[in-house]
C-alpha cells in the first residue's frame, strides 16, 4: 500500500478506497497470482492497535487496511482527511465470494466453532456452486500445529478467509505469510456465523443509519466490554488532532 493511497487515523494506514473498488483490487491479486494480506480494521480494532505496538505491527504488516465502520470514516474528516466510504470485511467476503463464483476460483475458510464452519462451507456451496471450496477447518486448532498452513500452502487457493477474531487471524497470517505462494489472505471476524444463519446481519434501516453496533449489542449484550472501545477510539482521534 503506497502512502499517497492511504489515510492515517492515530498513525494507522487506511487504505483510501470504495468497497467496489477493493473488491476490484483483491480479485485482481488473486486473478494475478499474487500475495495480498487485508486487515478490516473497525474503532475497536484502530483502538486496540493505537496502545498496543504488537497490534499495531500487524496493522503495519498488512497490504491493506480498509475501514471497517462509520467510525473510521467519520474519524478520517476529524482529523481533516477523508475516506470515501467504509469497506467492511463482510461486505467484501460476499463481493469476492461473488467474483471466486463467476471465475471458479477457489477459496479457503478458517475459523470459528466446527458446526459454523460446516454451516458456512454447505451454503457456500449452495450459493455459489462454481466457488472451489479448496478446504475449511474450524478456529479451535493447536497454534504449534503447522497442517494447516502446510494445507494451505499445498493447495494454493486463491482466497484464504479467517474468522478468528482480531488479532489472532492476523497473527496467524502473519506467521505463515512466508510459506504461501500467493493468495488473498483476509481476516473477517464473526462473518462465518452470518453466512451460517447463526447470527443476524443488522436490517438494511439500521445499516443507513450507521447503528450496526447497536443491533449487534442487541443480540450479544455479552459484547458490551467491547463495545467501549468505540468512544475511547473517537476521544483518541480528537485528543490526537488537536495535539498535531
Amino acid at each position: 500500500m503506497t502512502e499517497k493511497n492511504s489515510v492515517r487515523i492515530l498513525d494507522i494506514p487506511f487504505v483510501h478506497t470504495t468497497l467496489e473498488e477493493m473488491t476490484h483490487t483483491l480479485y485482481t491479486h488473486a486473478v494475478e497470482k499474487e500475495k495480498a494480506f487485508v486487515v478490516t480494521a473497525n474503532p475497536e480494532i484502530a483502538w486496540a492497535a493505537h496502545h498496543d505496538p504488537e497490534k499495531k505491527k500487524l496493522l503495519e504488516e498488512a497490504t491493506y487496511v480498509t475501514a471497517d465502520g462509520i467510525g473510521v470514516v467519520k474519524a478520517a474528516k476529524w482529523s481533516g482527511q477523508s475516506l470515501p466510504e467504509r469497506v467492511t470485511g463482510f461486505e467484501l467476503f460476499i463481493n469476492l465470494l461473488e467474483k471466486a463464483n463467476e471465475r471458479g476460483q477457489s477459496v479457503y475458510l478458517l475459523g470459528a466453532k466446527a458446526e459454523v464452519i460446516e454451516k458456512a462451507a454447505d451454503t457456500i456451496r449452495a450459493t455459489y456452486p462454481n466457488v472451489q471450496l479448496a478446504g475449511f477447518h474450524h478456529g479451535y486448532f493447536d497454534w504449534d500445529d503447522p497442517s494447516i498452513a502446510n494445507d494451505i500452502a499445498e493447495k494454493q487457493p486463491d482466497y484464504v478467509f479467517l474468522a478468528l477474531g482480531f488479532p489472532r487471524q492476523e497473527t496467524w497470517v502473519a506467521s505463515h505469510y512466508d510459506k504461501f505462494n500467493h493468495g488473498v489472505f483476509m481476516g473477517i471476524g464473526g462473518s462465518f456465523d452470518v453466512l451460517a444463519g447463526e447470527v443476524k446481519r443488522a436490517p438494511v434501516i439500521w445499516q443507513k443509519f450507521h447503528i450496526e453496533w447497536l443491533y449487534r449489542l442487541f443480540q450479544q449484550p455479552a459484547r458490551w466490554r467491547r463495545m467501549l472501545a468505540i468512544p475511547k477510539f473517537v476521544f483518541a482521534v480528537r485528543r490526537h488532532r488537536r495535539q498535531g
